[in-house]
């Protein structure tokens, strides 16, 4: 029996909500997606969380597919207000979505389901470039993504990797080991590490031993604390 706000099961409010997922994605066109994700259970597998989606074709995903880089933080804590509306994503190839989730509860208050809505920007993009080039060019910063969408695991956590890295400004090789400690700070604050051997792959990347990456991983941990 459903309490006000909360849900027996993640079968439970798919079953409520597929009608109103499919109207969305039709309301919204073809650049609109919109994906349930099955979060439910302590031993949840991020690598095939989504039980419905409409549109996949703007990620490249399908029901079975993987959560995102956000479901890895929500996972970690269930008991937190997680929703959020309007941020910025990023698929693999780069493209920009604009995304909105909301995450739904059972009894004890955990988070079980969500459902997000991302919209391809590429249009719209596409359509303000040539609007821009001619309007006077103003310099921006670069705003960081805030989501990272792949097919599988592999492919978000190379995002993922790529994008702190990236954000060091230099070449691995040219990389001081704080620069690397930096590296795993980012990502395990985008609840990268959270992944299955995702450390041993951030190592590899960095070109540091398994050993080292978890000391480097421990170093950062310890200085946020």
């Amino acid at each position: 029996m459903r309490t006000h706000d909360t849900f027996e099961s993640a079968a439970e409010v798919l079953e409520t909500f597929r009608p109103v997922m499919r109207a969305i994605a039709a309301a919204g066109g073809p650049s609109c997606e919109v994906v349930l994700h099955d979060l439910e259970g302590s031993d949840v597998d991020l690598g095939h969380t989504i039980a419905a989606i409409e549109n996949g074709h703007v990620t490249g995903r399908e029901v079975g597919g993987p959560s995102t880089s956000l479901g890895l933080i929500v996972v970690h804590n269930r008991q937190e207000d997680h929703d959020a509306f309007g941020y910025r994503g990023f698929t693999g190839d780069g493209r920009e979505l604009r995304c909105s989730s909301i995450y739904f509860r059972n009894r004890e208050g955990d988070v079980i389901a969500a459902l997000c809505i991302n919209i391809d920007l590429s249009a719209v993009r596409q359509a303000r470039s040539i609007l821009d080039a001619l309007l006077p060019q103003e310099s921006a910063s670069l705003v960081q993504p805030d989501e990272y969408i792949g097919r599988d695991l592999v492919s978000m956590m190379d995002t993922m990797i790529d994008d702190a890295i990236r954000e060091v400004g230099k070449p691995t090789r040219e990389m001081s080991r704080d620069d690397k400690i930096g590296v795993l700070q980012k990502l395990d604050a985008r609840g990268a590490t959270q992944m299955r051997k995702s450390v041993e792959t951030i190592g590899m990347r960095l070109g540091i031993s398994r050993v080292t990456a978890y000391s480097y991983l421990d170093e950062a941990r310890r200085s946020v604390g």
